[in-house]
């Protein structure tokens, strides 16, 4: 991966930052966005997760890491950056990843996340709907010309199962379900280009807020957040990428494929639909 040009959106924590570190660790250049540039002004529960403390966990990794500090709720910030990436005039990866919408899950003592569509605070629609996925449209929009002249390129969107099923909060399933019609749609307007675009399903992943909250979760089958960055690779290396555009694609199916372990040689089992119905 030492030539591929890779950016991932929301990487100062969780699921992203795992990403940026596995592509980093297969040798890739790595521009990563996020909101909180030092780790003094972390503020979620855990007071860390950071650009600049993904700068330090980076530091041994053979690949070259340039972090953006950048809001996607500011159309502004994700044109910034797109400018600074096209400055390059190589982009050959696109995560879009960066996600707001578990934020303040608790108001006022109460767990607002599973309360009734007509309970929810609006602040969690623009999280999901005005900055997730208003952000993952305009990066894309703003980076695919780079990637259409170059007649190779890939665009993911960190989706989930919500799109397919309901997981509790009518706002997270609308936020993927569109993230999985925006992949593939973007994938039918990009194929003629060579540029592929899928939806891509993490498991249960072993991000600080999960392991925060452990105790709650059978991590029995859990993945570690660079599991997906590794197979975002190995989705690059595929000779039958474009096979593959335009479909939601579950991340430990992948890997199997690929032959992909996770952290001390796991194989985590791909969930299916059954796993998320209730009774």
């Amino acid at each position: 991966m030492k030539d591929v040009v890779t950016l991932v959106t929301g990487g100062s924590r969780g699921i992203g930052r795992g990403i940026a570190l596995a592509l980093l660790a297969e040798g890739a250049t790595v521009h990563v966005t996020g909101r909180t540039r030092f780790e003094a002004d972390a503020n979620v529960p855990e007071r860390t997760g950071s650009l600049e403390g993904l700068e330090h966990e980076a530091a041994t990794l053979p690949g070259r890491l340039f972090v953006h500090r950048c809001d996607h709720g500011r159309d502004a910030d994700t044109e910034r950056v797109a400018e600074e990436i096209r400055a390059g005039a190589k982009l050959d990866i696109l995560v879009n990843n960066a996600w707001p919408g578990y934020e303040n899950m608790v108001e006022d003592g109460h767990f607002t996340w599973p309360q009734p569509f007509w309970e929810q605070p609006d602040w969690r629609w623009d999280a999901m709907i005005g900055t997730a996925l208003r952000g993952a449209f305009m990066m894309s929009r703003a980076v695919a010309p780079l990637m259409i002249s170059a007649r190779r390129g890939l665009i993911v969107n960190i989706s989930f199962w919500a799109a397919q099923l309901y997981e509790g909060n009518a706002i997270y399933g609308v936020a993927k379900a569109a993230a999985d019609k925006m992949a593939a749609d973007f994938a039918h307007e990009l194929s003629p280009h060579n540029v592929a675009a899928a939806a891509l399903y993490p498991g249960l992943v072993r991000t600080e807020a999960v392991l925060r909250n452990a105790d709650y979760f059978d991590m029995s089958n859990s993945e570690s957040p660079q599991f997906i960055g590794h197979v975002i690779a190995g989705l690059w290396r595929d000779p039958k990428l474009m096979s593959k555009t335009g479909r939601v694609l579950v991340a430990a199916e992948l890997a199997r494929e690929y032959g992909i372990a996770d952290v001390g040689g796991y194989r985590p089992i791909p969930l299916t639909a059954a796993d998320f119905v209730r009774d």
